[in-house]
């Protein structure tokens, strides 16, 4: 995709997010951005349609997500994203993942590059964004480009909720 239809579509999928996702996966993306990355939101909000058909085809483990959040009216208001790699988006590198979930992580979010992995292989991936070894031949999780809040739960955001209500009882 060219520059100009990568940033359009950024700006697009970012208006499906609620506010506060939102401000940090645009701190994600500027920050890929300054490292020579050119990521792109492939997903955003999912319709109840949508995510079922991942969930059946084995993209998903849920049958209600992160990506299928919806404000009171309706609107879209997703609490996920998945970030791919525009130069690879099939195939993105080692580099870019580990690089994806460490500037997730400082963001408060986490990405899907440890899920599905034993605990060992898990540590390798710890050690390799510790030590900012981007060029390390880790094992990465099944949905390495998933990236949600780490400050709510499915269930929270399902009942209401949103990240900076998580924390208290409404």
């Amino acid at each position: 995709m060219n520059e100009e239809n990568r940033k359009k579509r950024n700006e697009a999928r970012l208006l499906e997010l609620h506010p506060t996702f939102r401000a940090r996966i645009e701190k994600v993306i500027a920050s890929l951005e300054s490292k020579g990355f050119r990521p792109r939101i492939q997903d955003a909000w999912r319709s109840p349609e949508k995510q079922k058909k991942a969930f059946e085809s084995g993209h998903s483990q849920l049958l209600f997500g992160f990506h299928n959040v919806t404000a009171l009216d309706g609107a879209p208001d997703a609490l996920a994203v998945d970030l791919v790699d525009d130069d690879s988006p099939l195939k993105p590198s080692k580099k870019y993942l580990l690089h994806l979930a460490a500037t997730a992580e400082a963001e408060g979010l986490a990405t899907g590059i440890r899920w599905g992995l034993p605990e060992e292989l898990m540590a390798g991936v710890d050690a390799a964004i510790a030590a900012q070894d981007w060029n390390a031949n880790v094992k990465v999780g099944w949905d390495a480009c998933h990236v949600q809040p780490t400050d709510i739960t499915v269930e929270q955001a399902k009942a209401g909720l949103r990240p900076e209500q998580a924390g208290q009882v409404v």
